[in-house]
């Protein structure tokens, strides 16, 4: 590896930014891989290289083997198949080596970086798409494309190489030092590109930079699955998973910074969180101002709070793997309750074991239920789930007024 290029990969992993990876048609050489399969891989479980590429390790190579890459490349996906590519974007492309394509493989990479994110880190997803020199003689141009995409920011760079100018290997070294710059710039870190770029190779590069209202109607269409509020300060500490506190919050009450403080206390690793659904299962999603008004709530206490598009829990479990939910033992019920999965309780057992193998916890706290305070001891749990249960005691936490009954109050 150049000097230059190890600096490089230095800085990356230096920015505590984390990232998904979606590569294909060069600069991902570890391996041979036969062209009908994907590779999908974290670094910390590396695949075994088959046959050494005569020219390898290329950009994934380099991030892979220096110090620090378990903390900064979350999953890479190598696409090798049409099927595989369609099944990554939900979409076939019209054209496989294509700025579109690659912006959809950054989208595609980033949502999913945001679900295997650490808490309170930088995130990013980058897509790559390339046609390069091969055994046979292409008629269509030599070029690829990279595209990098955050929360507020979407970076695209494309470059047609001459052809017959270099070799295949040559041309993916070349291609890797763009990838690799991409990331650099997307995360802040320092770097120069040392190419022997031409001319007439000289990239195109666009930016597309999204507001906050833009950023919200992307998670209202389902393009992005959450946006993340970080207000409070982070202390100098490493959190393993986030506690997340679900409601509609409107209004945000003591009784819910409350419920947080001693969720928060019970789970020490996790970073807490307060996360607000813009899609309501039976009602309009909320709108972009009324999203800003709950948000101010949280940036007057000083408080984290993410806004999702899911609704259900079992989909929740999917966006926040590992994480412990507070609930109310009145929605600790209705989990349960095979009424709220078409009368089926083999279904109900099937999703809440699907929400087990992520990781998820849930904190229950006393509630009324039906004008009666329960605490999770009062309810009837399905054996094969009772560990994910975890009890908030009444003497540590007891609030019977909700913010309904609270709104209720502000109109006398």
């Amino acid at each position: 590896m150049e000097s230059w290029v190890r600096a490089v990969v230095e800085a990356i992993h230096s920015s505590r930014a984390q990232a998904v990876l979606y590569l294909a048609g060069g600069a991902s050489q570890v391996a041979s891989i036969p062209a009908s399969h994907s590779l999908l891989f974290h670094p910390k479980h590396r695949p075994i290289p088959t046959v050494p590429h005569p020219n390898s390790p290329q950009a994934l190579g380099w991030l892979l083997s220096v110090p620090g890459a378990s903390g900064t490349i979350l999953e890479v996906v190598v696409p090798y198949s049409r099927a595989s590519m369609a099944q990554l974007l939900g979409k076939m492309p019209l054209q496989f080596t294509s700025k579109q394509t690659a912006e959809d493989m950054a989208l595609a990479a980033y949502n999913r970086a945001l679900k295997l994110s650490g808490p309170g880190l930088q995130v990013m997803g980058v897509g790559f798409t390339g046609s390069l020199a091969s055994s046979r003689p292409k008629r269509g141009d030599h070029r690829f494309y990279v595209s990098s995409r955050t929360n507020n920011c979407i970076r695209t760079s494309h470059v047609t190489l001459s052809k017959g100018l270099r070799s295949r290997e040559e041309e993916d070294k070349l291609s890797s030092y763009f990838l690799l710059k991409a990331i650099a710039d997307t995360c802040k870190a320092s770097a120069t590109i040392q190419s022997d770029i031409q001319e007439l190779e000289i990239p195109e590069e666009s930016m597309e930079q999204f507001d906050e209202d833009q950023e919200l109607q992307q998670v209202i269409n389902g393009q992005v699955c959450m946006k993340v509020y970080h207000f409070a300060d982070l202390v100098d500490k490493n959190f393993n998973r986030k506690i997340i506190l679900p409601g509609s919050f409107n209004p945000l009450h003591d009784g819910h910074l409350r419920l947080l403080e001693v969720g928060s206390r019970m789970c020490d690793d996790a970073l807490p969180f307060f996360e607000i659904s813009a899609i309501n299962a039976d009602k309009p999603p909320l709108s972009i101002a009324e999203i800003k008004r709950r948000v101010e709530q949280f940036r007057k206490a000083g408080k984290n709070v993410i806004i999702s598009n899911q609704p259900y829990f079992y989909k929740k479990a999917e966006l926040f793997p590992g994480s412990a939910f507070i609930i109310g033992a009145d929605t600790a019920a209705r989990l349960v309750n095979p009424k709220y999965y078409g009368g089926d309780y083999n279904r109900m057992l099937e999703i809440l074991l699907g929400c087990k193998s992520t990781g998820t916890t849930f904190l229950v706290g006393g509630r009324k239920i039906e004008g009666v305070f329960k605490v999770l001891e009062d309810l009837d749990i399905p054996v094969e789930l009772r560990d994910m249960f975890i009890s908030i005691p009444e003497e540590k936490f007891r609030l019977d007024i909700s913010s309904t009954e609270l709104r209720e109050r502000q109109k006398l």
